[in-house]
């Protein structure tokens, strides 16, 4: 079974604390406590143990990358396992022993999916049934078992809630924290991001890479003449056209600031064409403004026809954006690559 593993720096201190605890306690329960046990195999066999959980320890906190990455989904059945077998040999049933059981429950609670919690608990009640019911004897043994599986499983399932809601927060905040709060779209800094991941694809495959950079004709004007709502809404209604262009999922659309938008997509020139054409009329057929449809100027630019790097494929554009508004604005212009290579 496979398992999907959640903060494998949080899993990983969670095991070492587990283990530095459990090694001297094992020597503590197992030796020290039982003041007439002076058989050499036993006191061999919990020495070792108790060191062998030390060192376990100092290893998955300070070490976590010399571990084996399946040893973090099964390292709580393990532990259930060894602190059943415990409980087994030192014949303890006493609350404080059971109270371990807690680690593995918790363990998985956090840090793996439902199905193995759900393992985990069903695997804890077949360990502490083995305990229980042979030293307490049946009716004691059986109140025993079911409290302590009902508090492991509202324990679980309370974790588990809270893990749920922490996950869908920082589902959020993530969200914010990536996309322009006006638009929806992706901001610079996501931008940032998927722009060096496009290049690097782009220089392993050798597929193109194309950037288009685009802002609204007199964005300033629309403002001063008909407000700042009317200007948020053309940004909202160019930022839908740009979507609803670049519609795979490889396809980044992003404000960068101001009108100033970005389209990446992975085709040729002749794509990139065909894309500022779309945008232009998916603009002209979405827009509902007092002062009609937004112009927009366009500036193109390609990985490698244009640019080497992602600074260099922005720059390009940039400049071909430039060269579109000086050329009189509602217009698209491609980067040049005379002007590049000079």
């Amino acid at each position: 079974m496979r398992y999907r593993l959640r903060d494998q720096q949080g899993a990983a201190r969670s095991v070492a604390y587990l283990l530095l605890a459990g090694g001297p306690v094992s020597f503590v329960t197992g030796i020290v406590l039982v003041p007439g046990q002076r058989h050499p195999g036993p006191i061999a066999g919990f020495t070792t143990l108790a060191v062998a959980l030390t060192l376990g320890g100092v290893v998955c906190r300070w070490r976590p990358d010399r571990v084996p990455q399946m040893f973090w989904s099964v390292v709580p059945f393990l532990a259930v396992l060894l602190i059943s077998g415990l409980n087994v040999a030192t014949h303890d049933a006493s609350t404080g022993s059971q109270l371990f059981y807690l680690w593995p429950v918790l363990y998985a609670a956090s840090f793996l999916r439902r199905t193995a919690m759900i393992s985990i608990l069903f695997l804890v009640g077949l360990g502490h049934a083995a305990v229980v019911f042979p030293i307490l004897g049946g009716t004691q043994g059986a109140l025993d078992w079911v409290s302590l599986t009902v508090a492991l499983t509202l324990t679980a399932v309370v974790v588990a809630s809270l893990r749920i809601r922490n996950d869908r927060l920082r589902e959020v905040l993530q969200t914010q924290a990536l996309a322009d709060p006006l638009t929806g779209v992706a901001n610079r800094r996501s931008f940032d991001g998927e722009l060096i991941r496009a290049v690097a694809e782009g220089h392993r495959g050798g597929r193109p890479v194309a950037l288009l950079t685009l802002d609204i004709d007199h964005f300033k004007q629309i403002n001063d003449s008909w407000g700042h709502a009317v200007g948020d809404q053309a940004l909202q209604q160019v930022a839908a056209a740009l979507c609803a262009v670049a519609r795979r999922d490889e396809d980044v659309v992003a404000r960068l600031g101001g009108d100033e938008f970005v389209v990446l997509l992975r085709t040729d020139q002749a794509g990139a064409g065909r894309a500022a054409d779309e945008i232009r009329s998916a603009v002209a057929d979405g827009a509902s403004l007092p002062g009609g449809p937004p112009g927009l100027s366009i500036g193109i630019a390609l990985l490698p026809d244009h640019a080497v790097t992602g600074a260099e494929l922005v720059a390009a554009s940039d400049g071909a954006l430039y060269a579109a508004k000086s050329a009189g604005r509602g217009r698209t212009a491609v980067a040049d690559l005379v002007t590049l290579d000079a």
